[in-house]
């Protein structure tokens, strides 16, 4: 059966990819030009399907230049022609360079996000390198770039690729404007503004968008809007303890509901960071998540093998977006949001029968989660608390006691979805927030009863065989930095759940932790430590990260600067390959060729008297045991 025959890899169906669909439509031109490092795949989980389903609802003609090849002599960038009103630029659902180099700083071997996972089809730095060849090629065209890698190197940003302080990528890549953060609602705004007329550079007060402008012109104004200022990215360079401050007042105004203004002096430029929109409405995120979406890849695709990122996500679904955990390593609320935006049940149901109409579909939908898998529909009581709250996170120290933790809707939810014809499993496999359920204060009776219910029900219910927790570290130091629960949590967790799998019938089901290495202030005895705690828990530990320092988090700040941003003090990092390869020999305590090398580094450490408990021949319990080591998209990205 040829793709022209069969109605479901009908092009007709995509977004255009090539002139050859424009022409099918009967289009000599389009509105917007969407350039992309990943191929395309129409899903909700992919940015590039979303901005583009989002611009074609709102009545434009879009089209998607997907992977271009920028070695060349450029005709990838020349094939669609010019758009009428501006070229969108994204790297793709991942940084380029997290996409395309080990935390070891060595090439991958594969890409997630392209057929067959083959590498090499996208550059470092896509963003400015795709965006220098637009502005060469076209320099009257507007460029907007977004997605994760220009929202988080929106401004000054340490890249630990080159182990340089950068500045806005917005000042290398030459870009008119730039969209941080979930995109839908400022393009949305962009669009209708340009449709009146109003000139792109006249786009200086649009939430959610940063631009540069000269230093000497006047700020664009906005009445409602507060501006704060922050150190020169001179002032950076010169000083780096000045780039921590930085940090912290950029962390500071993108958790707060009403957000500052921030400037930053840039040569002789003035980088203009405007306010995010409010989150999402229900309405809102609903529209985003209902468009026409195929949910597969473009039919080019179908003879150079699967996507493995398309491979894992096609039929799980996201109930939400944003997390309020707020741990030290994690890119998400600096891009997704500190607060939660919820879908509704009925929306979520929608998309259960579209992923029940796919032709691969057999029963199984293999998640039901989000960026955390237990926090849809989870807010604050009293949103006047909200409004004036700086904390980076809802849960560290302690959980906030202004925090509604019920998740009474999120069992609803599962029960609903389960009941549907033609649902056999749903499991939750994005990693679970036991602290939302094991360390609340609350003292309402119908939220601890939902909190014993929830994990009945996932246990029963929605474990495919093991459930992901990332207790991330067993030192309460390091898990201070981390902004993450004290290690005696998750032995609790692991008590409640082995309890609960006994009462349940379902002794087969695993817990799967993991644990990151080289995290600032984790030390060598630090990871000692973890080996020995983790061995008497019963883990042969395989589900591991060693730390890869990504622009916009606190724990990347700490490794580019050696000072916590808020405190101040130092702490310590391991830099070296050395340091890292010791910290990560830990983990495999196990395997015979590193126990010569960890005895060695345990006399070094002067903790000889833990090698008979971390290399003794006592047998580790299988219960648990993680086997497989994630890719980026599995978890690298995602949350650091």
């Amino acid at each position: 059966m040829t793709i022209a025959r069969d109605p479901i890899w009908d092009s007709s169906r995509w977004l255009p990819l090539s002139r050859d669909e424009l022409e099918a439509r009967g289009w000599d031109e389009v509105d917007v030009i969407l350039v992309s490092g990943d191929a395309y795949v129409d899903h909700p989980s992919f940015g590039t399907a979303v901005i583009g389903r989002m611009i074609e609802r709102e009545g434009f003609r879009v089209a998607i230049l997907s992977q271009p090849n920028w070695r060349d002599d450029l005709r990838d960038f020349k094939k669609l022609g010019r758009p009428r009103l501006f070229f969108g630029v994204t790297a793709g659902c991942m940084d380029s360079m997290i996409n395309r180099y080990t935390a070891g700083r060595r090439l991958r071997s594969d890409d997630a996000y392209t057929p067959g996972g083959v590498a090499g089809f996208r550059p470092d730095y896509a963003v400015t390198v795709y965006t220098q060849i637009l502005k060469k090629l076209y320099p009257d065209v507007p460029v907007l770039i977004g997605g994760i890698e220009a929202s988080l190197r929106r401004v000054s940003h340490y890249d630990y690729w080159s182990d340089t302080i950068k500045p806005s990528v917005l000042v290398e890549s030459g870009a008119d404007l730039l969209v941080y953060g979930m995109g839908e609602l400022p393009l949305a705004e962009i669009l209708h503004l340009l449709q009146r007329g109003v000139p792109f550079s006249s786009l200086k007060t649009i939430a959610q968008t940063a631009l540069l402008i000269p230093s000497a012109a006047p700020l664009p104004k906005n009445k409602n809007w507060e501006d704060h200022t922050l150190h020169s990215h001179e002032e950076c360079l010169r000083d780096r303890s000045l780039y921590a401050v930085n940090f912290k007042q950029l962390e500071t105004e993108s958790n707060r509901v009403h957000a500052r203004r921030l400037l930053q002096p840039v040569g002789d430029r003035l980088l203009v960071v405007n306010p995010p929109y409010p989150t999402m409405s229900e309405a809102q995120i609903d529209a985003s998540f209902d468009l026409p979406y195929t949910r597969l890849p473009h039919p080019r695709y179908r003879k150079r093998g699967d996507i493995p990122a398309y491979e894992m996500i096609k039929h799980s679904i996201n109930l939400h977006r944003g997390c309020f955990g707020g741990c030290s390593f994690c890119t998400i609320s600096a891009h997704q949001g500190k607060f939660v935006a919820s879908r509704s049940r009925e929306s979520v149901l929608r998309e259960v029968e579209r992923v029940k109409a796919m032709p691969d579909f057999h029963g199984t939908i293999t998640d039901l989660g989000g960026p955390s898998a237990n926090m849809y529909r989870l807010k604050g009581r009293e949103q006047r608390l909200c409004d004036a709250c700086i904390r980076p996170s809802c849960l560290w120290p302690q959980v906030c006691g202004n925090l509604d933790t019920d998740h009474t809707a999120l069992i609803e939810l599962y029960r609903a979805v389960r009941a549907m014809p033609g649902i056999k499993h749903a499991f939750v496999t994005s990693g679970l927030r036991y602290d939302l359920f094991l360390n609340s204060k609350d003292k309402n009776p119908a939220v601890v009863a939902s909190h014993s219910a929830y994990m009945d029900e996932l246990i029963a219910h929605h474990v495919s065989g093991r459930l992901k927790v990332a207790p991330e570290h067993t030192s309460d130091t390091v898990l201070k930095v981390m902004r993450k629960p004290s290690f005696s949590l998750f032995r609790f967790f692991q008590e409640k759940f082995e309890e609960a799998k006994r009462r349940l019938g379902k002794p087969e089901l695993q817990l799967v932790p993991y644990f990151i290495s080289s995290h600032p202030g984790s030390k060598p005895e630090d990871m000692a430590d973890l080996a020995v705690q983790t061995k008497q828990l019963g883990f042969k530990l395989e589900q591991v990260q060693d730390f890869t320092p990504t622009p916009m988090t606190v724990s990347t700040e700490i490794y580019a600067t050696g000072l916590h941003p808020y405190t101040g003090e130092p702490t310590y990092v391991a830099r070296s390959k050395e340091e890292k390869e010791a910290q990560r020999s830990f983990f495999f305590w196990y395997k015979p060729e590193l126990r010569g090398a960890i005895r060695t580094a345990l006399q070094r450490l002067g903790l000889s008297a833990l090698a008979p408990q971390l290399l003794g021949d006592k047998p580790v319990k299988t219960a648990g045991r993680a086997n497989g080591t994630p890719s980026p998209t599995a978890r690298g990205h995602r949350r650091r």
